[in-house]
C-alpha cells in the first residue's frame, strides 16, 4: 500500500497499525479509515492502551501480567502449590485457565530459547523459576510443539531433573475433529506417542 497518497498523519496511523501481529498494509487502512470515521471509539481505545501500559504490570512471583502483586492466581490459597505449569505467554495461562482442569500455579517465560534471535535463558524468567521452586514436586511443560518450545522444555528438564522434581509435557496431538488424512507426520507421531488407555 502507497502511504504517499494520505496526509502524513493518516500515512502514520496505517504504518503503525500495519505493526501488529497479523494486521496487513490492507487491513491497517481499513482500520484507520473507521478509527477516523468513529472518533468515540478511537478516543475509547486510546485511553484503553494508556491506561494498560500504565497498570499492567508482570506478577513477581510469575511474570502473569496482572493489576495488583502477586497476581489473584499467585494469591489463591486453594490451589496446588506443589505443581507448577510453565508457559510462553500471558494468554497461554488464560487458555489454560478456560480448561478448568490445571489446579496448580503457573510461569509465565515471555518467550522461548531462540539463540537466531539472541534469545537465551538470561532474556527470559528462568531465573525467577528456579528461585520459586521449594515445595514444587511436578512441573508441566506447557510449551508449544514449536522446535524452540522443544528445546526450551528440554533446557528447563535438564535444570530440574537434578533437583528431584517431576517434570512432564503436556500431549500433542490431533484436535478434536481433526482428520488423519490432513494431519502432518509429526502431529501423528505425537498423537501415538502421547495415547492412554481407555
Amino acid at each position: 500500500m502507497d502511504f504517499l497518497q494520505y496526509p502524513q498523519p493518516l500515512a502514520d496511523l496505517i504504518s503503525s497499525l500495519a505493526r501488529l501481529p497479523g494486521i496487513g498494509p490492507k487491513t491497517a487502512g481499513r482500520l484507520a479509515f473507521y478509527l477516523l470515521q468513529h472518533p468515540r471509539v478511537s478516543e475509547d481505545l486510546a485511553q484503553a492502551i494508556v491506561v494498560a501500559n500504565r497498570d499492567i504490570k508482570k506478577c513477581s512471583i510469575c511474570s502473569n501480567f496482572t493489576d495488583q502483586d502477586p497476581c489473584a492466581l499467585c494469591q489463591n490459597t486453594q490451589r496446588d502449590q506443589t505443581s507448577l505449569c510453565v508457559v510462553e505467554h500471558p494468554r497461554d495461562v488464560v487458555s489454560l485457565e478456560k480448561t478448568r482442569e490445571f489446579k496448580g500455579l503457573y510461569h509465565v517465560l515471555h518467550g522461548v530459547l531462540s539463540p537466531m534471535d539472541g534469545i537465551g535463558p538470561e532474556q527470559l524468567t528462568v531465573n525467577l523459576l528456579l528461585k520459586r521452586l521449594e515445595g514444587v514436586r511436578e512441573v508441566v511443560m506447557a510449551l508449544n510443539p514449536t522446535v524452540e518450545g522443544e528445546a526450551t522444555a528440554l533446557y528447563l528438564a535438564r535444570l530440574l531433573k537434578p533437583l528431584g522434581i517431576k517434570v512432564t509435557r503436556i500431549a500433542h496431538g490431533l484436535p478434536v475433529g481433526g482428520d488423519l488424512e490432513y494431519a502432518d507426520e509429526v502431529t501423528i507421531a505425537r498423537a501415538l506417542e502421547g495415547r492412554r488407555q481407555l
